[in-house]
């Protein structure tokens, strides 16, 4: 039988039923076992642009309020002596999620090849998740949808606006997120779920690289298997090249994940 948010939050007591079942994930499903995808992101070639937010909203046709990448705005150096940095910021896929620790219904799960994905179907929006993510990488999905239409230029014959449909058909086209092609209905999931970047899995298993990287003008995203040689991942996870070395056409390049201190041990790496 389908539980509710409201069922469960009602017939489990809430704040005891987290405390005692803080930590409850299920177990690892789907993916290659023999891969851990990673991402490297170097922040001298971002420019800001912001092309990966669009390409991936348009990808996955993420409603308003949904982003799984969003590109964030810092300030470095001293007076005078200042410049803005820009970076880019997916789900980090941790090695350590805390967020599949504090999901109730076992709805967030780490897959075998190190993604963190969704279930939406077990999904009861609770936002735990939501809370305990350090990165703010999740959203929730309120169901808003964009306008069915927009106004257009005025035909002079008719006297009348005329609209645009874009909006309409980006709204009904289904997701195509974990492969699943959900269409996008009022009631359905995900609608009133959590959601979050999945790193385009449903191009990865057709052998395509997810639709940030893949967009990236400066070629800033870099995507891969960790456990590949040829992979250009690779030497983030070897544990004979100190971070300092990352690869051999980025001598003296730092390397760094956000938050390291947090244990989450994430699989997104910065270049400085």
């Amino acid at each position: 039988m389908e539980t509710t948010r409201r069922e469960f939050l009602v017939g489990a007591g809430a704040g005891a039923t987290i405390a005692t079942m803080s930590g409850c994930s299920s177990s690892a499903k789907g993916g290659d076992p023999a891969k851990r995808y990673g991402m490297v992101i170097d922040l001298e070639k971002c420019i800001g642009c912001n092309t990966c937010s669009v390409a991936c909203k348009a990808e996955n046709h993420t409603p308003p309020g949904v982003s799984y990448m969003v590109v964030m705005e810092e300030e470095i150096g001293e007076y005078p002596y200042v410049k803005r940095r820009f970076v880019p910021r997916p789900c980090m896929q941790c090695e350590q999620p805390s967020c599949t620790m504090v999901c109730p219904t076992s709805a967030t799960y780490t897959r075998d090849d190190g993604v963190t994905a969704i279930d939406y179907d077990k999904c009861i929006g609770c936002r735990y998740c939501i809370t305990a993510c350090p990165y703010g990488a999740r959203s929730f999905d309120f169901g808003h949808d964009y306008p069915t239409a927009c106004a257009g230029p005025t035909d002079p014959a008719a006297g009348e606006v005329l609209a645009s449909r874009q909006p309409a058909a980006y709204a009904a086209a289904p997701s195509p997120e974990y492969g699943e092609n959900r269409p996008r209905a009022p009631g359905q999931s995900p609608v009133n779920n959590v959601r979050k970047c999945h790193f385009c899995l449903h191009r990865v298993e057709r052998g395509m690289l997810p639709a940030c990287a893949s967009a990236c003008p400066g070629r800033a995203i870099h995507f891969g298997d960790m456990n590949d040689r040829e992979s250009i991942v690779y030497r983030l996870r070897d544990p004979e090249h100190p971070d300092e070395v990352v690869f051999p056409n980025f001598p003296n390049r730092h390397v760094m994940q956000l938050k390291k201190e947090t244990g989450n041990d994430p699989a997104v790496y910065y270049l400085t």
